[in-house]
């Protein structure tokens, strides 16, 4: 269905650019294992999980997800409000691992890096627990309908 007020882009109606990509890996006993995925602008969606346990191979996806999805995506990001977030006392990457959220929105870009988060314990022992909040939510649960 198109949107109200004209074409398509891969960001939404109007809104500019939109780019997601988040990474969440360490380095241990099986090698560099990870997890990462991006939204692009064009609507492309690129996937890529690698686990050496038992010999398991890379896997890697790419597919192109619709407008609609990249709204939601947006949208999601929008009511988070993580892009008001600042990770300078947040935990750094540690040797359990890092995290990795990138977000361009428009004109707005934001960059977060952090060590792997194990439980709302370990947010509310950190130096920044109402951002590093926003973040674990965001990352761990799925949104609620």
């Amino acid at each position: 269905m198109a949107a109200a007020g004209g074409e398509n882009s891969g960001a939404g109606e109007g809104e500019g650019e939109f780019y997601l990509r988040y990474y969440v890996g360490h380095k241990g006993k099986f090698g560099h294992e990870f997890l990462e995925f991006e939204f692009r602008p064009d609507g492309k969606l690129r996937y890529a999980n690698n686990s050496n346990y038992k010999n398991d191979t890379m896997i890697r996806k790419e597919v192109f997800v619709s407008p609609s999805v990249l709204r939601e995506a947006r949208r999601i990001i929008q009511e988070s409000d993580i892009m008001k977030e600042d990770d300078s006392n947040w935990p750094e990457p540690d040797r359990i691992g890092r995290q990795e959220l990138e977000i361009v929105m428009g004109n707005e870009h934001i960059s977060f890096t952090t060590s792997k988060i194990g439980s709302l314990v370990d947010v509310q022992s950190s130096k920044d627990p109402e951002g590093l909040r926003i973040f674990y939510y965001l990352v761990q649960v799925p949104p609620q309908p």
